[in-house]
């Protein structure tokens, strides 16, 4: 049984995954086929950020077989379940985050590292009232962060 040590700090077995990964899929009414379980414990095993093309290249280098098409059906499948948020930050490429909990960003321009920014950690003090019959449902917020002296 394999170990992994997770980005909090805590060791979890492959199986603990497995399992938190199954219970995750079910809450947001996912069938999880093995496709589909081999791409949500990769992104779900700890929070992070991550492209289609860097969990195809993980899932290959693994040894799966796997189609482009699937990862990007799996991965907009689990979007508009909730299991996953989608996120666009630079027009380049969609990122995949596994924290669907409310959350703010920083993103690395020179690398294209995205960082959460808890939402206690930023203010809004006035947002402009939303058209008539409408209402705010969130707000996504980028920070575009580059070195310094740059």
């Amino acid at each position: 049984m394999a170990i992994i040590l997770t980005m909090d700090g805590f060791a979890s077995s492959s199986q603990d995954i497995t399992a938190r990964c199954q219970r995750r899929m079910a809450d947001c009414g996912i069938r999880p086929t093995a496709q589909r379980m081999r791409i949500a414990s990769l992104l779900l095993a700890e929070p992070q950020h991550l492209s289609a093309e860097q969990i195809l290249a993980s899932l290959r280098q693994a040894g799966a077989r796997v189609s482009k098409a699937t990862v990007y059906n799996t991965l907009n499948l689990f979007a508009s379940h909730g299991l996953i948020r989608q996120l666009s930050v630079d027009g380049a490429r969609a990122w995949f985050d596994s924290n669907v909990d409310a959350h703010y960003h920083f993103h690395d321009v020179a690398t294209g590292a995205l960082i959460d920014v808890p939402v206690p950690e930023v203010e809004f003090s006035r947002l402009p009232p939303p058209p008539p019959g409408t209402e705010v449902e969130g707000i996504d917020l980028v920070i575009r962060l580059r070195k310094t002296g740059s």
